[in-house]
């Protein structure tokens, strides 16, 4: 029979994983699909990893990875998919935003042969307009990226065991798991979804860390950014020779510009553009550096199937 693993990445937590593992154990039990939970606990503050073992003690299909320290969300999401063993693996919010109920009609999707499911949004559901408009502007880049309509896509999705080891397969250290399974292709269709409030606890997702992020991930998956480089150069070098015009227009017609004043607005604009045109660059060199550096992406400290300690018995081979 075939088994369907569900990673549930989770970063303070404590509030709500016991009761998502209890729900997904209701609703896959009662479709009658064999299953294993893998819940990565990304290095938490909080209680997350007591209730990951307390869970794990009253279903021996929970599996618990404990990170050593916070690594982020991607890197919890590909510790869970190595650690997966089902023929299919999920990938879902560990704050039930994500409908447990959905995972069935994906589950049939991929019986008829379907090799990735995405699940897109309907909606960005009470989302601010800035964080919409923003949102939108990410996605529309790496959907360039990748040639596929990201606008409403999630880290919610279903894969094949073949598109799982596809992308664990991929050696770089600073990869985006939402274009990536978008990327590697395969049989692919699409299932919406209505974003559900948080039951409890906060977002760990402050304005800030939501713009790291997202520019972490155009650097790791497009050259957008220098090709931006070129273009702001190519602004500077266009804004330059209509004021050289300018001026020569001004001196012929004895009405030359006095002053400094054009001058400091051209060395001003160019420097500024030459300012960021280097720190764009330099953030891919430290990107590059990163991975030349060859560090694992996580480091597993503990590793409990049911109340059995079996770090020493799986895989837990961080270079994936």
């Amino acid at each position: 029979m075939s088994r369907l693993s569900v990673v549930l990445p989770a970063y303070n937590e404590e509030l709500m994983v016991g009761k998502t593992c209890r729900v997904l154990h209701e609703v896959l039990a009662e479709a009658g699909i064999s299953y294993e939970l893998v819940v990565v606990d990304d290095g938490s503050k909080d209680k997350t990893w007591e209730e990951i073992t307390k869970a794990g003690e009253k279903d021996g299909n929970v599996l618990g990875v404990h990170f050593s320290r916070n690594f982020g969300k991607e890197a919890a999401v590909y510790a869970g998919m190595a650690q997966a063993t089902g023929d299919v693996v999920a990938v879902m919010d560990c704050d039930l935003q994500h409908p447990p109920e959905t995972l069935i009609s994906m589950y049939h999707l991929w019986e008829q042969g379907w090799e990735v499911i995405e699940v897109v949004k309907k909606s960005r559901g009470t989302e601010s307009l800035l964080h919409k408009e923003s949102a939108g502007f990410f996605y529309g880049i790496m959907s360039k990226a990748t040639g596929v309509n990201m606008q409403n896509a999630s880290d919610f999705k279903m894969m094949d065991r073949k598109a799982v080891n596809s992308i664990l397969s991929m050696p770089e250290r600073n990869m985006f798991f939402r274009a990536t399974s978008s990327w590697v292709g395969f049989k692919t269709t699409y299932v919406e979804f209505e974003v559900r409030d948080r039951e409890a606890g906060q977002s760990k997702w402050s304005t800030w860390s939501l713009i790291k992020y997202a520019f972490t991930n155009i650097v790791a998956f497009t050259t957008a950014p220098l090709q931006f480089v070129t273009v702001v150069g190519g602004a500077c070098f266009g804004c330059s020779l209509i004021l050289i015009i300018y001026s020569l227009v001004q001196f012929f017609a004895g009405r030359a510009v006095e002053g400094y004043t054009t001058t400091l607005i051209v060395l001003l604009l160019i420097g500024s553009a030459i300012m960021l045109s280097l720190g764009i660059i330099g953030y891919y060199i430290a990107k590059i550096y990163e991975e030349v550096k060859r560090r694992p992406r996580y480091i597993i400290s503990q590793i409990l199937r049911g109340k059995e300690d079996v770090y020493q018995e799986v895989n837990h081979d961080c270079s994936h």
